[in-house]
């Protein structure tokens, strides 16, 4: 009998799809990768055309012997790895490490791990796509080349163990311009005016909101604008100048991609990116389901389509029609408008059979794995459902000169709603409907509701909001955005508080040398020509080695460049005021891998460190003492008391000494003004220039 041998990446697979196969296949993982880059050096040969040295990772000499004992028995090898560039990379390296040349080698891919997708996988057996396998390898040789000749660089400018990433250096320069924007943010005050009305015969009352004059929409700066506003209105007669009836419509959502995973999962069951990726590995590889064994029961999770097969599309609307009815199926399909460049190799994340709800899996599956599936199940069925539909009144009432605007809206068919809603998702409906209300009715002024606001400043990013915005950037890809994320957290030049993503002073002092030194590196635009230079390999369009052809010369003379400057510039340790208690010395400041600390000069022999506290110059408002520069546990950045934990004082804006003359509490900086410490005063002025 014929023998065939099938090489999975994950083991987790191996027991899923032996199952599928017969009795003369045998199935092996590769455990991912088994050649790369060396660890030791650049493993790149710059002066004879680029090509990469790969060798052997270690740890898989075993396995790769196992692998060579198999294929000598098999009589056909088929490369099942995963269905991308990387997977395409891995089937490569493995025909080069284990000699296939002269074996009958096949590359499969399937988009899910079932039955009828692995047995049509064999059927559709093709050769290696060595423009997948070129497209990933620039990409890798682009990622060495700036990580090995910067990470150096780095590490004499910060004195330890930094690094520098292609994508990541990115990513870092989006959250700090996030954060200058933020820190330079100045807010501006604002009044909400909202006033309730009686219509005649009704109990209800209605609310309104102030619009501004007949012809124009008008914003409340100031008190002083507000007051001149209720001056009018007192004395003013309120009447129904409109109303507008009409219908409204929402659309279901498409089905999602890897990106759109991240990002509701992170608002929904608040998963950190990574946390979505590896559970998704998990019901895309297989889950034991009682009575059916190891199933698959997700498509593939790194796409960037919403595409859904033929048959994926059958069987969900003839689920829709049998379970809710055929009003509630979608006459057509919702399309995701996108400017960016898509990969439309795979379809959309789904599940692989519809009539598997989350109830049936329920005690399958782990509590996070269930939520997982939950959403992704809901989502896929909702993108085929009808639009929510809307009814709606928008009404106009005068008040002298003024006008407000009062709406409400009633859900009348609740469609793709009936099954999904987004996290964080406004409220549709609501507002009080009167229906005696006619053009002309004249309305009774119950009460006014005045109140002070303050613009905000951009939000901080949070992991979903930097997937988004890396996407919309057309910077990485769906494997890359989830990685790259975890790398610049684990380096400690991010620290995550509460879903937001601050700069840590390292993260600073990184992002300061990548942007002044490399700054095409870090340049959004430039990044994301290379992702499309990348695509270009992928198609055929363009030769790998010319990527790195024009790329490299730039880096070598910007790193060159970086060098000289380097070699100038002398660091010498800061000498402080701070004795150290071991020797008598005066303690200096070092860099390490967490920011700045302070240590005994007369290191080896006195090896004496303690935090190091940058002073201010200012006083503590509460206690009198000293104000530093502290630090989270997690690196962020704040104002405290050199006296804590006996003194609480602290600030995220470095305070002023001069007091607020509106309300008497402490000021703090903004950029170039001050601000009250107190929201609720919103007092600001300028910083003239000899206080700053």
């Amino acid at each position: 009998m014929a023998r065939y041998l099938v090489i999975v990446e994950s083991p987790a697979k191996v027991k899923t799809i032996k199952k599928f196969l017969g009795s003369n296949y045998v199935v092996a993982a590769s455990n991912g990768h088994v050649r790369d880059l060396p660890k030791s050096q650049i493993g790149i040969d710059i002066e004879n055309g680029y090509e990469p040295k790969y060798i052997t990772i270690r740890g898989k000499g075993e396995l790769l012997a196992n692998l060579r004992k198999e294929v000598k028995r098999a009589d056909k090898v088929y490369l099942a790895t995963d269905p991308d560039r990387e997977g395409e990379a891995i089937s490569w390296h493995l025909s080069k490490a284990l000699k296939l040349e002269d074996k009958k080698v096949y590359r499969i891919s399937f988009n899910e791990i079932t039955k009828n997708a692995v047995k049509a996988s064999l059927k559709n057996a093709r050769e290696i796509d060595m423009d997948l396998v070129d497209a990933q390898q620039a990409r890798r040789v682009l990622d060495r080349v700036v990580g090995y000749r910067i990470s150096p660089l780095l590490w004499a400018k910060v004195k330890r163990g930094l690094s520098a990433g292609r994508v990541q250096s990115v990513a870092l320069r989006i959250i700090a311009d996030r954060e200058e924007e933020i820190n330079a943010f100045i807010p501006e005050e604002y009044w909400s005016l909202n006033v309730k009305l009686k219509a005649p015969g009704e109990r209800k009352l209605l609310e309104a909101k102030f619009y501004g004059t007949e012809n124009d929409k008008m914003t409340i700066g100031s008190k002083e604008e507000l007051d001149a506003i209720l001056k009018e209105i007192e004395t003013a007669d309120f009447s129904v100048e409109s109303i507008r009836k009409g219908e409204r419509s929402k659309k279901a959502p498409v089905p999602f991609t890897t990106s759109t995973l991240q990002q509701e999962a992170s608002k929904a069951l608040n998963f950190a990116t990574s946390k979505t990726m590896r559970i998704a590995q998990q019901l895309y590889e297989g889950i034991d389901i009682k009575g059916n064994g190891t199933v698959g029961v997700i498509t593939y999770l790194r796409t960037d389509s919403t595409r859904v097969s033929e048959e994926a599309e059958g069987s969900v609307r003839a689920y829709i029609k049998e379970q809710y009815g055929e009003q509630y199926v979608a006459e057509g399909v919702s399309k995701k408008s996108t400017g960016g460049k898509i990969q439309d190799a795979h379809e959309a994340i789904r599940p692989t059979d519809v009539s598997r709800t989350p109830a049936i899996l329920k005690d399958s599956l782990t509590r996070d794995q269930f939520r997982l599936y939950q959403l992704i199940w809901k989502r896929f069925v909702s993108s085929r459902m009808q639009p929510a539909r809307y009814e709606t009144t928008s009404i106009k009432i005068t008040a002298g000169s003024y006008r407000f605007t009062a709406s409400a809206s009633k859900l009348v068919f609740d469609g793709f709603r009936l099954i999904y809603t987004e996290a964080g998702e406004e409220k549709e409906e609501g507002g009080v409907f009167l229906k005696s209300l006619t053009e002309g009715t004249a309305l009774t002024k119950d009460s006014l509701d005045t109140k002070q606001h303050f613009t905000q400043p951009p939000a901080h990013y949070t992991e979903a909001a930097l997937v988004k915005t890396l996407e919309e950037l057309g910077i990485g890809r769906p494997s890359t955005y989830a990685p790259t994320i975890s790398t610049i957290i684990a380096r400690r030049y991010v620290a995550k508080e509460n879903k937001n993503l601050y700069m840590t002073e390292l993260g600073e002092v990184v992002n300061h040398i990548m942007k002044h030194s490399f700054p095409s590196i870090v340049d959004v635009n430039f990044t994301a020509n290379m992702e499309s230079l990348l695509d270009g390999v992928e198609e055929g369009k363009v030769r790998w080695k010319t990527i790195i052809e024009n790329f490299y010369p730039d880096l070598d003379t910007a790193v060159e460049q970086a060098q000289k400057e380097l070699e100038s510039v002398t660091i010498e340790d800061e000498v402080t005021d701070e004795i150290c208690e071991e020797c008598g010395r005066n303690m200096v400041i070092k860099y390490g891998p967490h920011g700045k600390f302070l240590a005994c000069p007369g290191f080896p022999d006195c090896r004496n460190t303690k935090p190091y506290l940058e002073k201010t110059g200012v006083k503590c408002p509460l206690c009198g003492r000293e104000v530093v520069i502290r630090k989270t546990k997690k690196g962020r950045r704040y104002f405290g008391c050199e006296n804590n934990p006996e003194c609480e004082f602290m600030s995220w804006q470095k305070p002023s000494e001069k007091k607020c003359p509106r309300c008497g509490n402490y000021m703090v900086e903004k950029g170039s003004r001050l601000l009250c410490s107190d929201e609720q005063c919103g007092y600001t002025e300028k910083i003239e220039k000899n206080e700053k």
